[in-house]
């Protein structure tokens, strides 16, 4: 049986192995050690804030974080951690998929939905969407593989995604500092 796009299924694959392995982990342990990093731990939780399987445990430590920090510091250093994680998914996917986003760009629903929006729309709802996934907890390889299919230069990603994911954390970290009062 021959994979049609075998690199996304392998990856997806990939998404679905770590998610049953991460979510067997207790991670209840590693609290009080990533709590002992101070804002190391900023970096660190925006680096997993990047990865869809990692999401989540990245919002609940942000969460109980935030009352214990400057959460406009604590959001630009873990802006950074899911600005590295993303220049990581960007450069992976423009060396090593971009023949198999061709091939889907091809597709009959993909082409479909090309020809339903227009012109100038199409130009800035790819980066409107994107920014969205980006922005939040949603897993950034969506957001991130819409903008690496796109012209847009890695300088230019890296402020969007930067400021994106700031963005999303500092809400995060904010929702934390009222809750955990």
């Amino acid at each position: 049986m021959k994979i049609k796009y075998p690199k996304f299924t392998l990856l997806l694959l990939t998404f679905l192995l770590a998610y049953v392995l991460f979510s067997w982990r207790n991670v209840l342990p590693f609290q009080s050690e990533l709590l002992a990093l101070g804002y190391l731990s900023a970096f660190i939780l925006g680096l997993l804030f990047s990865y869809g399987f990692t999401t989540s445990t990245s919002v609940v430590f942000l969460l109980m974080l935030a009352k214990d920090y400057n959460i406009f510091l604590f959001a630009a250093i873990a802006g950074m951690g899911a600005l590295t994680s993303d220049l990581v998914l960007f450069t992976f996917i423009r060396s090593s998929f971009m023949d198999e986003v061709k091939e889907m760009s091809n597709e009959k629903p993909v082409k479909k939905l090309r020809h339903m929006i227009h012109g100038h729309l199409k130009k800035y709802l790819l980066p409107v969407l994107a920014g969205f996934v980006i922005a939040s907890p949603l897993p950034d390889e969506i957001g991130v593989c819409l903008l690496a299919s796109s012209k847009i230069s890695p300088r230019a990603f890296s402020v969007f995604s930067y400021l994106l994911n700031t963005l999303g954390i500092l809400v995060i970290l904010a929702i934390g500092n009222a809750v955990y009062v």
